[in-house]
């Protein structure tokens, strides 16, 4: 008898795989991306300049196209324009904010903190087009188990950080502490939990960023070969 081969799948539901193919070879493809996500920064100037529906959309799309353990994409998007909704989360994160600076935060910690100046001042969510609010799901819709979900979760935000650097928009990764408000103001079930809040927009003309420098490659890689 013939061993069937472990490729060989009689399922219905198993389709042929549609590869990528970079336009020349896969040195030319895998530069190519690196020269233009090493442009992505965060920032905290954003313009009001609008942006349409249609490109969050996408950049959710791509967003969605994440693995994710048994396939549960154990995700949610919130994208919000709404200006009095966008208000309510400015006061209620300055609030958060405001606490973890003032009582919270070490004094090692707020010393890291120094070279971003960051603070409370949380004005640019008034100002920015979109807030994206990612639901890390921990049960799906219907109440099923889900796998892997910080993974699987944290994977699908970095696709959505990439999908918005490529269609030439700022994003910042904010996460204050605790997010439950976010539930709250938005009106979520409560297997959703806040995970990330993304002001997404385009950066103002005079916005500058941290001289910051990345590891070099022999810093963040090992080769065994």
């Amino acid at each position: 008898m013939t061993k069937q081969s472990t490729n060989d799948h009689s399922e219905s539901n198993w389709i042929p795989l549609d590869p990528h193919t970079p336009d020349g070879s896969s040195l030319e493809g895998a530069t190519k991306f690196y020269q233009t996500i090493q442009k992505r920064r965060t920032v905290r100037h954003f313009s009001d300049k609008p942006v349409p529906r249609e490109v969050i959309e996408q950049v959710l799309l791509a967003a969605g196209t994440s693995p994710s353990g048994a396939h549960k994409q154990p995700w949610r998007f919130i994208a919000v324009s709404n200006k009095d909704i966008k208000h309510k989360i400015r006061l209620a994160v300055e609030e958060v904010e405001r606490e973890f600076y003032e009582d919270r935060a070490s004094d090692r910690w707020l010393e890291d903190l120094e070279p971003f100046e960051t603070n409370p001042d949380k004005s640019y969510i008034d100002t920015v087009p979109w807030l994206i609010i990612v639901m890390a799901l921990r049960t799906t819709d219907d109440g099923g188990q889900v796998y892997y979900l910080n993974e699987s979760v944290g994977i699908a935000t970095g696709l959505l950080l990439t999908a918005a650097h490529h269609a030439g928009l700022a994003t910042l990764t904010h996460t204050p502490s605790p997010m439950k408000f976010l539930r709250d103001v938005l009106d979520r079930p409560e297997h959703e939990r806040p995970y990330m809040m993304i002001p997404m927009g385009y950066p103002t003309e005079d916005c500058k960023v941290p001289d910051i420098k990345r590891k070099d490659l022999d810093e963040l890689a090992v080769f065994i070969e």
